[in-house]
C-alpha cells in the first residue's frame, strides 16, 4: 500500500527506512558525497511503499518558488523491474494534483532517467548540467 505523509506524520521507523534507502542509492551506490538529508524534507510530502518493513520505492514532493517539484525518486534495486517506478510516478502526480493544483512542475532529473520522465509528458529544457557531481537536466510538466 502506498503511503503519502507529511514529515510530522512519518513514524521514526518510516523516516529511518526512507533515509536508509536514499543514502544507500544516492550517496553510496552512486558514489556522490553531498548533504542528502536537507531542509526540504521538513516541508515535503513523502510518498513511499513499504514491503516487508522496508521502503521499496520513494519520492518527495514540495513547493519551490512559484512551482512544485519532486525528487529523490528511487526504487530499491531488489524491487526494480516490477512496475514500482511507474506506480510511484502515478502517486507523485496524484499528490501534486491534490496538494499543488494549477502549479507548473519543474524537476532536475538525472540524465540517465530523462526518458523515464518523458513517458509522463515531461519536457527537457536546456543542456545537461552537473549537480552534486552527476549530470542532470531541467524538465517541466504543465500544471495539473
Amino acid at each position: 500500500m502506498w503511503q503519502i505523509k507529511t514529515f510530522s506524520e512519518l513514524s521514526t521507523k518510516e523516516l529511518y527506512e526512507i533515509f536508509y534507502l536514499r543514502t544507500k542509492i544516492f550517496v553510496v551506490d552512486q558514489e556522490r558525497i553531498y548533504q542528502e538529508v536537507d531542509e526540504n524534507d521538513l516541508k515535503a510530502i513523502h510518498i513511499f511503499k513499504m514491503i516487508d518493513g522496508k521502503v521499496a520505492a520513494y519520492a518527495r514532493v514540495f513547493p519551490q518558488e512559484n512551482k512544485v517539484t519532486f525528487g529523490r525518486v528511487v526504487t530499491d534495486p531488489k524491487y526494480r523491474g516490477q512496475g514500482l517506478g511507474n506506480q510511484l510516478m502515478e502517486q507523485i502526480m496524484h499528490a501534486i494534483q491534490q496538494n499543488f493544483p494549477h502549479q507548473e512542475i519543474e524537476i532536475e532529473a538525472q540524465v540517465q532517467v530523462e526518458g523515464f520522465y518523458q513517458k509522463f509528458n515531461f519536457e527537457s529544457h536546456g543542456q545537461p548540467f552537473l549537480f552534486n557531481h552527476t549530470p542532470h537536466i531541467k524538465m517541466t510538466h504543465a500544471a495539473l
